[in-house]
């Protein structure tokens, strides 16, 4: 449904930190599924872990709210170019290793709104088997507003 130019225009991330390739399905404010597609030329596999390469976690959980801001600024065209923050993650939990040549499928629920604050449950799967999961919550604030 969306293409890497499409997600750029949504998000300000870009090559090597740009971890959603594609957008399959999203209904606007409610969910949103995307893949990311795992190479061996990743630069972290360089160093995690030589001879066993290892996807790190931080970077799966990076790629699932990246899942989530393309999800807010879909849902919300007049908000792009703001920045997208995370508050929380919560009970996440790694359940798989994420090796080169994996299809990571991305998914995200919203599951609350308040007062500019989204709380939203994640999962990471790979073949169908789920790699990682748990909540994840953020907030939308003036990309120029100090941090």
């Amino acid at each position: 449904m969306l293409d890497t130019m499409a997600i750029q225009k949504l998000i300000p991330h870009r090559y090597p930190f740009l971890l959603v390739d594609r957008i399959l399905e999203v209904e606007a404010g409610k969910r949103i599924v995307g893949i990311k597609n795992v190479s061996n030329n990743e630069p972290f596999f360089q160093g995690h872990f030589p001879g066993r390469p290892v996807m790190p976690g931080v970077l799966i959980v990076e790629a699932l709210a990246q899942a989530a801001g393309v999800l807010f600024f879909y849902s919300n065209p007049e908000m792009v170019g703001r920045a997208f923050f995370f508050t929380g993650i919560d009970g996440v939990r790694f359940r798989r290793p994420i090796m080169p040549g994996d299809t990571v499928k991305l998914e995200i629920v919203l599951l609350a709104v308040k007062r500019g604050f989204f709380k939203m449950k994640a999962t990471a799967t790979v073949d169908g088997a789920l790699a990682v999961d748990g909540e994840l919550s953020a907030m939308v604030m003036d990309a120029n507003a100090p941090a």
